[in-house]
């Protein structure tokens, strides 16, 4: 429903920038046209000479008014053979041949409204409609040619400026993104039950006279708040710093679940450099433990899987627990999994992948799929 509502949304936010564009395109014409009628009658009538105004208005009208479609015209093929660096040279040639024809258009409906209004009377030696109209385009291409020029530079620019515009929106909307994994993050990190879990296991430690593990075990949860605020506001960073953070997380796990928690990472070396989102993996992961090891009374596994395929960065998360069973084999996403999904949509629009989906040997497989970029490239 939200992704249909959505669609609808575009669909009639498109519609209603079509009629705005439409609604500029006619008034902006319709105005010119009658601002140059104005500035004609009145000159001439300070010269003595009083035409009809609706005359003088029906020809500048009709002489500006097939810019209307024309200017419609312009801008699609500004868009269909832009003039940008390294494509000018093929569609210089394209926008010459439009101007020329939408001019000769212009001056013939020019001609025919000057020859039927007659805002200076019969003239006196009636021209020929092709000399007329010769005349008229030999005098005044050149003006044709700027206004077209003048159309296909505003398409540019209003285009540049919504497009600037909606880098803005995806930035913020990144930046938005990034702080709810953040919080998502601090809030598993703070929850009572994972700190008091962790505590416990702490003093349990201390109580058997494992000083060095209890030592251990807060280290690790220290390290972890550390680094997550440490890496606040990076919105990527390389998947060895995000394995890294992962390890931090995982070794607290297992120290609470001891024996019950395998770890089975197999990442291949040449995607340690790839960059990936910031805070990606450890939802995800905590996602398999909280779903799959903590249902299960037998021990169980949580895998990480990375590799390079092909110009992609491919990373499958998972568990051998009771998978979807227990939903009715649907996969239903929580607040991680869905944050997740939106981040990578934000991220990489269609260039990424995100499945969820059970095992043929038990339990749940996360995969996602983003295009694979090394740091260093992303440095320069």
């Amino acid at each position: 429903m939200v992704s249909l509502n959505s669609q609808i949304d575009v669909f009639e936010g498109g519609r209603s920038r079509e009629r705005l564009k439409w609604i500029i395109i006619v008034g902006f014409w319709t105005f010119f046209g009658l601002l140059n009628a104005s500035q004609l009658y009145f000159g001439l009538k300070m010269e003595g000479l009083n035409l009809p105004l609706w005359r003088v208005a029906g020809v500048n009208l009709f002489g500006w008014w097939p810019w209307i479609p024309a200017t419609a015209m312009v801008l699609a093929l500004g868009r269909r053979f832009p003039v940008e660096r390294g494509t000018w040279l093929r569609s210089l040639p394209i926008h010459l041949a439009a101007a020329a024809l939408i001019s000769i258009a212009q001056f013939a409906i020019f001609t025919y409204a000057m020859r039927v209004f007659s805002p200076f009377g019969p003239p006196r030696t009636p021209r020929p409609f092709l000399e007329q109209m010769l005349g008229r385009a030999l005098s005044e291409f050149h003006i044709d040619l700027i206004i077209y020029a003048a159309i296909l530079g505003l398409g540019y620019a209003v285009r540049y400026y919504f497009r600037f515009r909606e880098g803005e929106y995806r930035a913020s909307q990144l930046e938005a993104r990034l702080a709810q994994a953040q919080l998502q993050t601090l809030k598993m990190q703070l929850q009572p039950h994972f700190l008091f879990n962790t505590l416990n296991g702490i003093a349990g430690l201390v109580r058997d006279s494992r000083n060095k593990a209890a030592v251990d075990m807060l280290a690790g949860l220290s390290d972890l708040l550390r680094y997550t605020l440490e890496n606040a506001g990076k919105q990527e960073v390389p998947l060895k710093e995000e394995l890294e953070f992962l390890e931090l997380y995982l070794d607290i796990q297992q120290m609470r679940f001891s024996d019950r928690l395998s770890v089975d990472m197999h990442v291949a070396p040449e995607t340690l450099d790839a960059m990936v989102p910031n805070l990606i993996l450890q939802p995800l992961v905590e996602n398999a433990i909280r779903h799959g090891i903590s249902r299960r009374t037998a021990p169980g596994t949580v895998g990480v899987k990375a590799e390079k395929d092909d110009g992609l960065l491919r990373i499958t998360i998972f568990d051998d627990g009771p998978g979807l069973a227990d939903v009715g084999g649907t996969p239903v996403e929580g607040v991680g999994l869905s944050n997740t999904r939106a981040r990578l949509a934000q991220l990489y629009g269609d260039r990424q992948r995100f499945t969820l989906a059970e095992r043929k040997a038990g339990g749940c497989e996360v995969s996602l799929v983003i295009p694979f970029r090394s740091c260093q490239n992303h440095l320069r």
